[in-house]
């Protein structure tokens, strides 16, 4: 017997009646035990409480230890209402009742895209409940494709890709998916992306938050062979469970490279969507995942002399086409 896949069986079983006990519950009473649940983890056992308190020192210096101690047991209390708000989306939101949940914030130019024939790549970060962003735009009518990493568990990757796929979101897996990534591009789709995703020491570094963040090279790649524009959306709480703002704070959130008057190249489009990023986190820095090791590596490592027969390895898995 395999003791692996018994265990990882085990553990997707608790998972899944830990998700029909929360949809048991109403949402009102979810917010009500996230708060006290917030405070015990926060506060009493201080899960990843290092982590937490040195990014929020760095990206917020003039808030005081007192400050931070409070927005760390807001922020938890964000990420298990996203729990909570994933578990109850399937049985609440439908594609008749969307907008009792959603309101809709300056997208016309970010639909026009999508409905165009130009490719357009969305770009969200670990912010608001980016989860539910590709479930609730398959219920507008919109597929995405997103690139994710497969889970350990066999099983609980099956269980979230069936999750994910319900409304028309489809999964590229993370390693050898720009063949298929090319293609989308080619037939004008839509590309979904986390764009705070730790690229490491080979990465292109930009400021974020007070600090260097490592990119992945092929966000930018994508936009400047393929011509598909760049939109950094955001998928807000507002001001209470289950109700959300989709969209982008202003124009400033999309760069079309056909009709952008100053061409970016990798490095400058990276810093742009980091900045558009950081102005969402700073409006509402509860919701961010401060939990999430965004900042790895401390500072970009010296630059090694590069041969034109070595290409950058990010560059090289990304597409070759003229944009």
């Amino acid at each position: 017997m395999n003791l692996r896949l018994v265990a990882d069986y085990l553990v997707y079983v608790a998972v899944r009646l830990t998700i029909c006990i929360v949809q048991a519950i109403p949402m009102d009473r979810c917010a009500q035990g996230a708060q006290f649940l917030a405070w015990l983890i926060s506060d009493v056992l201080k899960v990843r409480g290092e982590l937490l308190d040195s990014n929020l020192r760095h990206a917020f210096p003039e808030m005081t230890a007192a400050e931070r101690k409070k927005l760390a047991r807001r922020n938890w209390r964000h990420l298990l209402l996203m729990v909570c708000e994933i578990a109850h989306a399937p049985r609440k939101i439908h594609d008749t009742n969307w907008r009792d949940y959603v309101d809709l914030q300056n997208v016309s130019n970010q639909i026009g895209y999508m409905l165009s024939e130009r490719p357009v790549v969305i770009l969200l970060g670990h912010f608001g409940n980016f989860e539910l962003m590709g479930y609730c735009a398959g219920l507008m009518g919109f597929p995405t494709y997103t690139v994710a990493r497969p889970l350990d568990n066999k099983f609980l990757h099956d269980f979230v890709q069936r999750f994910r796929g319900a409304t028309g979101q489809f999964i590229l897996p993370k390693q050898g998916s720009a063949p298929a990534i090319e293609k989308l591009m080619d037939a004008g789709g839509t590309l979904g992306l986390l764009c705070d995703q730790n690229a490491g020491p080979k990465g292109c570094w930009v400021d974020f938050m007070g600090r260097p963040a490592s990119c992945h090279k092929a966000i930018s790649l994508f936009s400047m062979a393929s011509g598909a524009p760049l939109v950094v959306t955001h998928f807000r709480r507002t001001d209470r469970p289950m109700q959300f703002e989709m969209g982008i704070d202003s124009t400033d959130a999309i760069y079309d490279p056909l009709q952008a008057e100053t061409k970016l190249g990798v490095k400058e489009l990276a810093s742009w969507y980091n900045e558009q990023l950081e102005k969402m986190i700073r409006r509402n820095p509860e919701q961010y995942w401060w939990i999430h090791n965004r900042w790895r590596d401390d500072r970009p490592p010296k630059k090694a002399k590069k041969t034109a027969a070595a290409p950058d390895a990010a560059e090289s898995d990304a597409p070759r086409r003229a944009a």
